[in-house]
């Protein structure tokens, strides 16, 4: 786990917003370790609806860390998850080679074992899709709270029997992807991948419980231009960008090519032909 601050973007209300707490089944020296190395309130143990001081908490319980709105009524815990659910169902029905973003990587066009650097990785779950895949992936997430989600779901998946060799193909890292990308220069992965968050400006629509409380403790990403710019110059094939489907693309380069499905689609900016093999 980080145990510097310096390695990640900090929200700027911090420690008003977010503590660690968790259930009677939870891990306390994981929530002891948490607390410290993110220098974040320990609650003990308490139940999420009954906390006030804090609107988010990370809290563990039997099942593992989950992101978990305070208050009555709040939705279920948001987590890193590989082993059941949607991930669990795609790893047992193809592992995911249907899946747009295996298109728009370039995995119909090449059985090459790629290195792909996801460099905003989130809860892991494209990362997993293509790791699943064959390919090998660092993943960067700047946010300490998203990371310390992403490396328990991580932990959790390596114990599994059916997880374990693709969790293998996956290295999380800490801190800045642009900088990282900066300092290795030209050619550093076969290809990079990108889906910043995007700024969310309609009030009526009801978005997915993962972005509702995804803003609550990462907001927008406004750094992507930059992102990009260091992305384009470190990739060896092509730089992948993940955006919602009417949204305009990071400012820059006109894409060579885009994905699209239904809510969402990909912008391929093509540096050179992917290997056949």
């Amino acid at each position: 786990m980080p145990d510097s601050s310096a390695s990640f973007v900090m929200p700027p209300d911090w420690h008003q917003t977010i503590a660690i707490a968790r259930s009677p089944l939870g891990d306390r020296f994981q929530a002891e370790s948490l607390a410290e190395s993110l220098l974040l309130e320990n609650l003990g143990v308490v139940r999420p609806r009954d906390v006030r001081d804090f609107p988010v908490l990370l809290f563990l319980d039997e099942q593992g860390l989950g992101l978990q709105v305070t208050g009555k009524g709040a939705p279920g815990p948001v987590r890193a998850e590989f082993v059941t659910g949607k991930m669990g169902y795609r790893r047992e029905h193809g592992g995911g080679a249907g899946q747009l973003v295996a298109k728009a990587v370039g995995l119909q066009k090449t059985r090459a074992n790629l290195h792909i650097v996801d460099a905003t990785a989130g809860l892991g779950q494209d990362a997993f899709i293509l790791a699943a895949l064959g390919c090998r992936v660092t993943l960067f997430e700047r946010n300490p709270v998203i990371h310390a989600l992403l490396a328990d779901g991580l932990a959790r998946a390596a114990l599994n029997v059916d997880c374990a060799a693709i969790v293998e193909r996956m290295q999380l890292m800490e801190g800045s992807s642009i900088d990282w990308l900066e300092r290795a220069g030209g050619e550093a992965a076969d290809v990079i991948y990108l889906d910043p968050m995007f700024p969310h400006r309609d009030k009526s629509a009801l978005v997915k419980k993962e972005m509702q409380v995804f803003r609550t403790v990462v907001g927008d990403d406004d750094d992507s231009g930059s992102l990009l710019t260091a992305a384009l110059a470190a990739a060896r094939y092509r730089v992948v960008v993940k955006r919602p489907r009417k949204a305009p693309a990071i400012a820059g380069p006109e894409p060579t090519t885009r994905t699209e499905g239904k809510s969402s689609r990909y912008d391929v900016y093509s540096i050179k032909a992917l290997p056949p093999q």
